[in-house]
């Protein structure tokens, strides 16, 4: 697949073969490190609470608690992703047909839009953890949500594919 000017790749026309087509640019918001480290502290009183009726009644439920958190966090953490003709923001789709302005928006910027000027009928796909954003806007006449947030890493990225697909 060719590379365009920015280092995105081109969008794909579809696989000769039938199979699925990659996603144009994808980003799964995985939980920040606070989050671990709590998961840990958590899984560490478990045990603690449990030792003095058996230490290994302890130790096992520190390790379960450990596993089930990490299978939780894991499983929650949205994917961003623009595929297929559409943006994927988890378990949300929308045409990219549809979509009007994309603009990243920085720390400050996400906390103003997530804040006093957000709309209440507006799409979110936000993630505390991730401090930036892309604010896209839906001009679907059938569609009365306004605007998409989505929370992403790479909001200069983001909107590039937007654009280009």
């Amino acid at each position: 697949m060719p590379d365009l000017p920015d280092g995105l790749p081109a969008p794909a026309t579809g696989p000769a073969d039938g199979g699925t087509v990659p996603p144009v640019w994808s980003e799964r918001l995985w939980p920040g490190a606070l989050a671990w480290v709590l998961l840990v502290v958590l899984a560490a009183m478990v045990g603690i609470a449990l030792t003095p009726v058996d230490p290994r009644a302890g130790a096992g439920a520190a390790a379960l608690t450990v596993l089930v958190g990490a299978v939780v966090l894991l499983r929650t953490s949205p994917v961003v992703e623009v595929a297929d003709g559409e943006l994927h923001a988890g378990a949300a789709r929308i045409p990219l047909a549809v979509l009007g302005e994309v603009r990243a928006l920085d720390a400050t910027q996400t906390r103003a839009e997530l804040g006093p000027r957000l709309d209440a009928r507006a799409h979110l796909c936000h993630r505390g953890w991730v401090p930036t954003a892309v604010r896209v806007e839906v001009h679907d006449p059938h569609d009365p949500t306004p605007y998409w947030i989505v929370s992403t890493r790479r909001p200069a990225q983001l909107v590039a594919a937007v654009r280009d697909a």
